[in-house]
């Protein structure tokens, strides 16, 4: 089993800056993929970022350009830098990790609230 912590969410004026850290219990060099999702109320969660094993980056439209994706390989975190934030990145940030040798290989961080003012 492999656990996600997150941490960095919060609560920031538009045009602000914030970074997410999602620090995993296992080894992030035997992980497929990691990434971040985010869910806003009412609607579903979507795709904000994703680093594979071989650092390709994907990125959603919304936030290309803005947010960066990274990963430290000693530390076993995921981090999510998010500048020139806007009003609409307000929602719930999850950490999203794949291990594909540690069943059930698929793993979620609990969430933490990102919250951009106008």
């Amino acid at each position: 089993q492999v656990q996600l912590v997150e941490s960095g969410g919060g609560l920031v004026q538009a045009g602000g800056s914030l970074r997410l850290s999602c620090a995993a219990s296992e080894s992030i060099l035997s992980v497929n993929r990691l990434g971040w999702y985010r869910q806003a109320p009412g609607k579903q969660r979507e795709l904000v970022a994703s680093i594979t094993s071989r650092h390709i980056t994907n990125y959603a439209d919304s936030v290309r350009g803005r947010f960066t994706i990274s990963s430290d390989n000693v530390a076993n975190t995921v981090y999510l830098q998010m500048n020139s934030l806007k009003p609409e990145d307000t929602a719930v940030y999850y950490c999203y990790g794949n291990w594909a040798y540690i069943p059930p290989g698929h793993y979620w961080g609990q969430g933490t609230q990102v919250t951009v003012s106008s």
